[in-house]
């Protein structure tokens, strides 16, 4: 096997019998499969990646279903925001499943799976919190303009946990005011997840 970034043997549809089989990276074969996973602090790149396969493998077959494998302290809220719209609106199915920590806007990035397809496992850490802003210059026009949106973008995600998790809005709101962490067992109580595990077949 050739060193650096992981690979496996394929042999490809076009490929003759006696040929050879194809070193292919491992995170190419897994997309092929629908399988994709956002392991790091999302970014620009990252979200860009994530969302335009998620799009493309929906267009190409929309019956096949996706699986998100999350372990992601968070990261830019409007790129999370992008992410978790499209995970919800594709027609095909999305599991999300949370390795390790799905923390911030990773959070509600597993939050946007399909219904009774979230998962976690279960030494698994979920945190949900308010959105947070660094707001030291300006005007008072663009203070309060800032101060504004940041209020906005704080309604709206707790109106879609509220949503999804079936939580009454005045309590996400009290709870996102600080680090809110959960276990496994306790994020499923939540509703933020359905499942403890693996998706079935797996």
């Amino acid at each position: 096997m050739p060193v650096g970034v992981p690979k496996v043997l394929v042999s490809l549809p076009d490929e003759e019998e006696e040929e050879e089989p194809t070193w292919v990276e491992l995170y190419s074969e897994f997309s092929h499969r629908g399988v994709l996973f956002l392991c790091r602090e999302l970014e620009e790149e990252s979200a860009n990646q994530i969302t335009g396969l998620i799009i493309y493998l929906s267009m190409e077959d929309n019956t096949r279903e996706l699986y998100l494998f999350i372990n992601s302290i968070g990261g830019s809220l409007m790129y999370g925001m992008a992410m978790h719209s499209v995970i919800r609106y594709v027609p095909t199915d999305v599991n999300t499943i949370c390795l390790g920590i799905a923390a911030s806007v990773a959070s509600y990035i597993l939050l946007a799976g399909t219904k009774e397809k979230r998962f976690a496992f279960p030494h698994s850490r979920i945190m949900i919190h308010q959105p947070s802003g660094s707001i030291t210059e300006g005007n008072v026009t663009h203070l309060v303009n800032e101060s504004t949106e940041l209020l906005n973008l704080r309604i709206t995600l707790t109106r879609v946990y509220a949503e999804l998790t079936g939580k009454p809005f005045s309590v996400l709101w009290a709870d996102m005011e600080r680090d809110f962490y959960m276990s496994a067992e306790e994020a499923k109580d939540y509703g933020i997840i359905d499942s403890i595990g693996l998706p079935p077949g797996w």
